[in-house]
């Protein structure tokens, strides 16, 4: 059984895969880990950009007692967990439907019946109807057939307001007569799965409050003017980085990025040295963790692209080459690099590989085994990446431009939050309200959901005798509050009349009560309050 810190504590990771740092161990994660681990409960584990999602998965697989499997819908967001892609691991074809779900000769489904529990990462890019297929596979290939997926605990973390699914222009029409959206939650499993919510709300990412709800404000699409105003004082068209500034632009196209890199690394003098990747075994190409051939010289700024061994780096610390050596064989290449902090590294070819889980009888375990691998040195060139590569990363500096504007959902947002802090970013354009556009149906369903999820936990009739007993006995609350565009609050109140109450001509049950954040009295619609406690102050 893996042992739980308790809340506000601090456990240190260090382990082949990732950095030795410390992790604060917050009440969230210390609910999370206790849930993932001690129950079968089926979770959906979200939280904004920088919230330490990835950690928790790093703690609870580093530490559980559980048959698992991690899964993510794309090569690259499998890579970066150590899983494997959904349709591997259940033997999809690229075009697979619920028609095309088939059960499996007796020999292919040991695997599928021993994992205990199916952790799915980038969940916000799962689209329903393979979600459906999922659910079809398990059942016909496991024993509780009756049950959700086969009876497997289901583990779904990410943030909804992220990346969408993709949904191919020739297909709208068809999955829009079958699913209400394209996300997760829409798909026919869903429907039957009693699913526990755990929002992560500690940023670890940045500290200065004002940026963090102007970030805010942008995920979830509740922006004012005053938040435009404060971020446009970035703007700053005629921006030239220097070259000691480690500054990353993010670009919406793939294109732009490139062009931007090869005209940064054409006006460094001195010579081009090549380094070529090997490649062994099933590595589709679109599945490569950086380029097959990548073109160097000293002086070239790059993004480190893994979590060095002995904590040197993670996965996303930017530098500068400062010296390359070039074996012909390329097998004892490498580049020193400076880092941002002055730290020279020696950075070596690394090896990704892709494979699949298995189930060995003999151990009782799942293993893995190995289909292909791909060496190279994990850097890119990184003067410019586009906005969906840099998911996961953390800059300090970053100049966004949004060159013909923003083309999807969150996009923004997921640029905006790499960066620590608001005075390490340039915009090329001002930023407009017509930029950012969060998915009213990611806020309904996260809204709806937190509602039922409250209302179950404390019916209407029980809150509002909570309420009446505050008032009558004068005691303070904390409250939660959730508006209906999933702006999430919380405050300590001081409750005074509960009944029918009136805003904007429009009659209401709800909660008269002193508000001590803006210190006046407010209205609150009791459906809407979250949790509340007594508490004194």
């Amino acid at each position: 059984m893996v042992k739980m810190n308790p809340p506000n504590s601090h456990l240190k990771l260090n382990n082949r895969n990732h950095s030795s740092r410390l992790i604060e161990i917050t009440a969230e994660f210390d609910t999370a880990l206790n849930l993932l681990e001690k129950t079968s409960s089926h979770l959906f584990i979200t939280g904004k950009a920088g919230t330490g999602k990835s950690t928790l998965l790093e703690i609870f697989r580093n530490n559980t007692s559980k048959k698992v499997v991690v899964l993510a819908p794309t090569g690259v967001a499998a890579l970066n967990v150590k899983g494997q892609t959904i349709h591997s691991f259940f033997r999809f074809r690229p075009d697979i439907t619920l028609d095309k779900v088939e059960k499996l000769h007796s020999d292919l489904i040991d695997i599928y019946q021993q994992v205990g529990t199916i952790i799915i990462d980038e969940i916000s890019m799962v689209r329903a109807d393979l979600l459906d297929c999922i659910d079809r596979f398990l059942r016909l290939n496991c024993k509780k057939r009756e049950k959700p997926f086969g009876g497997k605990q289901m583990v779904f973390i990410g943030d909804l307001y992220q990346l969408p699914p993709v949904i191919k222009r020739g297909e709208k029409d068809i999955f829009r007569n079958k699913y209400k959206t394209g996300y997760f939650f829409s798909a026919q499993a869903f429907n039957d799965l009693p699913l526990t919510l755990i929002e992560l709300d500690k940023i670890f990412r940045q500290k200065d409050e004002k940026f963090i709800e102007i970030l805010n404000a942008i995920r979830n699409g509740t922006v004012t003017d005053e938040h435009l105003n404060t971020l446009n004082t970035r703007y700053n068209p005629d921006y030239k980085p220097n070259p000691d500034d480690f500054c990353i632009s993010l670009t919406t196209r793939n294109s732009t990025a490139n062009k931007i890199n090869q005209e940064q690394l054409e006006k460094i003098s001195g010579t081009l040295y090549y380094f070529d990747s090997q490649i062994e075994g099933n590595f589709e190409p679109q599945n490569f963790p950086t380029e097959e051939i990548i073109g160097l010289k000293e002086g070239a700024q790059v993004m480190l692209l893994n979590n060095d061994p002995s904590g040197r780096w993670v996965n996303g610390s930017v530098g500068k080459v400062v010296l390359c050596n070039q074996d012909k064989k390329n097998e004892s290449s490498s580049v020193i690099v400076e880092l941002t902090d002055g730290d020279l590294v020696k950075v070596e070819p690394y090896t990704w590989e892709i494979f699949e889980y298995q189930y060995d009888e003999g151990d009782s375990l799942i293993k893995t085994q190995t289909l292909g691998s791909f060496t190279q040195l994990p850097l890119r060139l990184a003067w410019a990446v586009t906005i969906h590569k840099s998911q996961g990363k953390t800059f300090d500096r970053i100049v966004l431009d949004l060159e013909r504007g923003a083309f999807s959902p969150g996009q923004v947002y997921v640029a905006l939050s790499r960066c620590t802090s608001l005075t390490g970013i340039v915009l090329k354009q001002p930023i407009q309200k017509k930029h950012i556009f969060a998915d009213w149906k990611v806020s309904e369903f996260l809204t709806r959901y937190q509602y039922r999820i409250s209302d179950e936990k404390m019916p209407l009739e029980k809150k509002l005798r909570f309420l009446q007993e505050a008032i009558e006995a004068k005691r303070k609350l904390e409250i939660v509050y959730l508006k209906t565009n999933d702006e999430k609050s919380k405050r300590i109140i001081e409750p005074f009349y509960l009944g029918e109450l009136e805003y904007q001509g429009k009659n209401f049950f709800g909660l008269e009560a002193y508000c001590f954040k803006r210190k006046e009295m407010r209205h609150f619609r009791v459906d809407r309050i979250l949790d509340m406690k007594e508490v004194e102050i």
